[in-house]
């Protein structure tokens, strides 16, 4: 991306595209939770998936610009950070940042009132958690926290969630679709952190591939992807069809592959789109499977 790409494209590239993966699949494996239990709501059901996109989009932007403005961004490899990068001022990343997590709020709001109001403090620690990964006096990101992080609210919350308000209860199949779903969605963060290690190490940044080390990270790396295949034949015991959730086994595989093989820098790029893919892959089979065997 040069500085002559028009507007559009430059904030395109700033939201991340690639992520939103993340974002789509656990909405799709909680719906597949629903068609199991012949609960789908299919309305109920665009509504969770517009919250997840903008707030995916929203914590892009807010870690785009908390991270630019403390000089994180500077030397980083990989995908365009518009702060980091100069080609936006700071202030109006953080403006988008708000405007995606206030429509996120906004969705949000609607599918409380229309379920039940207790999922509005779900709501507000989600948003907390977005806005604080990397920004505020003290961002959790920094401590070795955001892993966490993205496996409890881009997995257990968007899963569990988004079942919820069309089943209005929790089921094993939803349990095991959000364990996957988070151990996949954690998995893309450890490969970015597995990159980022030689930057993050020198900008003071402790991600927990820093805390395990190289090594370490990459151990638990495929630790992640053994979990969420784990979690298909768990699904299974409810529904053999479950298993249509290994189509993503090459995706999942060829990721695992790179990482183990010692890749660095540029070179991890590629496992972050194949993870992205194999965590749609693996949510658009195991919601087949589900609809299917329910």
């Amino acid at each position: 991306m040069t500085t002559s790409s028009s507007p559009a494209r430059i904030w395109i590239a700033g939201a991340r595209p690639r992520t939103l993966p993340a974002a789509i699949a656990p909405v799709v494996a909680g719906t597949g939770a629903a068609a199991f239990a012949d609960s789908v709501v299919w309305w109920k059901a665009l509504l969770a998936l517009g919250v997840s996109i903008a707030l995916q989009i929203g914590v892009n932007y807010a870690n785009d610009y908390s991270d630019g403005i403390k000089g994180t961004d500077d030397d980083r490899v990989g995908p365009l950070r518009l702060v980091g990068s100069g080609l936006v001022p700071a202030q109006t990343v953080k403006a988008a940042a708000l405007l995606f997590l206030g429509l996120g709020a906004a969705l949000g709001f609607a599918l409380a009132a229309t379920t039940t109001w207790w999922l509005l403090l779900v709501g507000v620690v989600a948003l907390g958690a977005a806005w604080t990964y990397t920004g505020g006096p003290s961002p959790y990101g920094y401590r070795a926290l955001g892993e966490v992080s993205v496996f409890v609210f881009f997995g257990l919350v968007a899963v569990l969630g988004t079942a919820y308000v069309q089943i209005g209860d929790i089921t094993v199949p939803a349990v095991a679709a959000s364990i996957g779903i988070g151990s996949l969605a954690c998995a893309i963060l450890v490969a970015n952190n597995l990159r980022d290690i030689p930057t993050d190490s020198v900008t003071g940044k402790k991600t927990l591939a820093v805390v395990l080390g190289e090594a370490g990270t990459r151990r638990f790396f495929g630790t992640l992807m053994l979990i969420a295949i784990a979690m298909l034949v768990w699904a299974a015991f409810s529904t053999p069809w479950a298993l249509l959730g290994l189509v993503a086994l090459p995706l999942i595989g060829r990721a695992a592959s790179t990482v183990a093989s010692g890749a660095k820098g540029l070179g991890l790029i590629p496992v972050l789109r194949d993870a992205g893919l194999a965590e749609l892959a693996y949510a658009v089979g195991l919601a087949v499977g589900l609809a299917i065997g329910g």
